[in-house]
């Protein structure tokens, strides 16, 4: 029986506008059908597989017995946001005080922070693509208009200079993007950050907010911050955490170094919603950014093998297109080839269709790239045992064998 909308049952005009989170969507039905005795990979999310390491774990339980249980300032402990500080400066050559630096139940909520605070309707923010697959579902939250800007597997999945020039308006507010990217694994070099700086440069209302919670996942040596540019260096909100890096997901810490002015912004927003972040994960987050960066280098290492395998495994699969992504822990290959092809009663029409039919029929999840703004791709997560990597590339190249 359907149901009426009634003013007691409809949700509020905001909420029809979202979208589910594709990637939490996929892991939901990947659960649905394993609650169902169906065996499924998961290469859905982007968590990595190891363990939050011991000295982080004995740091969050120090501050227990230390009592940090009590209500903190809304944008961070005083003392952890001066190690912050020192990270920025030691990794970035970022140079924030620390009221500069809001921390925040990880760097989705630092984004949307930035967005919320900065932008009105009218505004247009810049989304190289493909881009985080939130993105686009903050800047409608914020009442503006996201400007996607197409990029493709033939140039990794990067936009150039040019690119962003031909995009900006006297509309636009905000440029955001991630790099290494969330879900390509693109990293920008510091020559084409340069490029774009000056396109920022030239543009004074236009703010990048710069997303780096991928930093220490790079195959390609040392990570290059755009913030560092002096020209617009009151222009970046730089933004990381520790999820990725240091396994700490259900941690939730983000935080971001930005202008005085934002930081203020979204301290002020924040204390109206969350206040500040737990106050146990703080603590540990402070001895996991304090710690030298190559003590999670391992972490980084067994995904640069995965890579590998991973790679080896998809070419060699027909009509599957790959790149060498050059950080993060996602394969993106283009699967357009598969579009018209049919199975049974099952017709591929985009890459929504592919995913779908990945699972069922091949019991992989994975994440259409539509999602993400490259509606040609799929992401696919290697933060999984290469048990399950050679396990989920066998089942794709059967199920994907099967469609004419």
């Amino acid at each position: 029986m359907t149901m009426t909308p009634t003013k007691e049952n409809t949700v509020s005009g905001l909420l029809t506008r979202l979208s589910e989170s594709a990637t939490l969507a996929m892991s939901r039905k990947s659960r649905e059908l394993q609650d169902k005795g169906v065996n499924v990979v998961n290469l859905s999310l982007g968590e990595p597989d190891f363990n939050t390491p011991d000295f982080v774990k004995e740091a969050a339980k120090k501050a227990i017995d230390d009592n940090y249980s009590y209500y903190m300032p809304v944008n961070g402990y005083a003392d952890f946001r001066e190690s912050i500080c020192k990270k920025f400066k030691r990794d970035n050559d970022l140079h924030f005080t620390p009221d500069q630096i809001v921390v925040s139940t990880g760097a989705k909520q630092s984004i949307a922070n930035v967005l919320l605070s900065l932008l009105n309707p009218g505004d247009e923010v810049l989304l190289p693509a493909p881009y985080w697959v939130s993105y686009v579902e903050m800047v409608k939250m914020a009442g503006a208009t996201p400007i996607v800007i197409p990029s493709s597997i033939d140039n990794d999945y990067k936009i150039t200079a040019a690119d962003l020039k031909a995009h900006v308006t006297e509309n636009s507010r905000i440029v955001l993007f991630s790099s290494p990217c969330n879900p390509s694994g693109s990293v920008f070099s510091e020559t084409e950050l340069r490029d774009m700086a000056k396109i920022v440069e030239a543009n004074p209302n236009l703010i990048v907010v710069s997303d780096e919670i991928y930093e220490h996942i790079n195959y390609i040596g040392k990570h290059f911050s755009i913030g560092s540019i002096e020209a617009i260096k009151d222009q970046v909100v730089t933004v990381n955490g520790v999820s990725k890096a240091y396994a700490m997901t259900g941690y939730r810490i983000g935080f971001m170094g930005a202008p005085l002015w934002i930081a203020q912004a979204c301290t002020k927003l924040q204390g109206q919603f969350t206040s500040g972040a737990s106050s146990i994960a703080q603590r540990a987050a402070k001895a996991a950014i304090e710690a030298d960066p190559n003590v999670v280098t391992y972490m980084r290492d067994k995904f640069e093998e995965r890579r590998a395998l991973l790679g080896k495994l998809l070419s060699e699969i027909e009509g599957v297109e790959i790149n060498k992504p050059q950080g993060a822990f996602y394969m993106f290959p283009q699967v357009s080839s598969f579009f018209g092809k049919s199975y049974g009663n099952v017709v591929i029409n985009n890459s929504d269709d592919l995913a779908e039919y990945i699972l069922t029929e091949g019991h992989v999840a994975t994440v259409s790239g539509s999602a993400f703004g490259s509606p040609e791709c799929l992401r696919i997560s290697y933060a999984a045992s290469e048990e399950n990597i050679i396990e989920a590339a066998k089942r794709l190249k059967i199920a994907l064998n099967k469609l004419k």
